[in-house]
């Protein structure tokens, strides 16, 4: 199977929080730190894909990281009930409500996710896409 990212990196303005909020909100989809520079660390299942970072990164100069923008990252959960082990570990975590979990219809009849902002204000969604 073609995919179409590789990898994503959030920018975040406390590491430490963010990292034990990914590490725990995740931890129902079995997504893992996989790799860990100190101010940043890759998640993921086999190889990290997600990234987040205290900047600036190599890509960044510090005039963009005065605001963080608030950015959409959907994961991919393998069944209802992992979408809402996610919601109910990342509200455990110090997210905030941002859609609980359910079936959104208007994007297709089998669309079952659940959206929550995390300590920056990124939406954060794990999405189920089966019945």
């Amino acid at each position: 199977m073609k995919q179409s990212l590789d990898h994503v990196t959030l920018v975040v303005s406390d590491f430490a929080r963010s990292k034990d909020f990914y590490t725990k909100a995740l931890a129902p989809l079995g997504i893992t730190v996989l790799m860990d520079f100190g101010q940043a660390c890759g998640f993921g299942h086999d190889k990290p894909d997600f990234f987040i970072g205290a900047g600036p990164s190599s890509f960044q100069k510090p005039e963009q990281l005065r605001i963080i923008t608030p950015t959409h990252i959907a994961f991919a959960a393998q069944s209802r009930a992992e979408v809402d082990l996610f919601y109910q570990a990342a509200l455990a975590a110090g997210g905030k409500d941002f859609g609980a979990p359910g079936v959104r219809a208007h994007y297709h009849p089998g669309y079952y996710g659940a959206f929550v902002l995390d300590p920056d204000g990124h939406d954060i969604e794990a999405v189920f896409h089966g019945g």
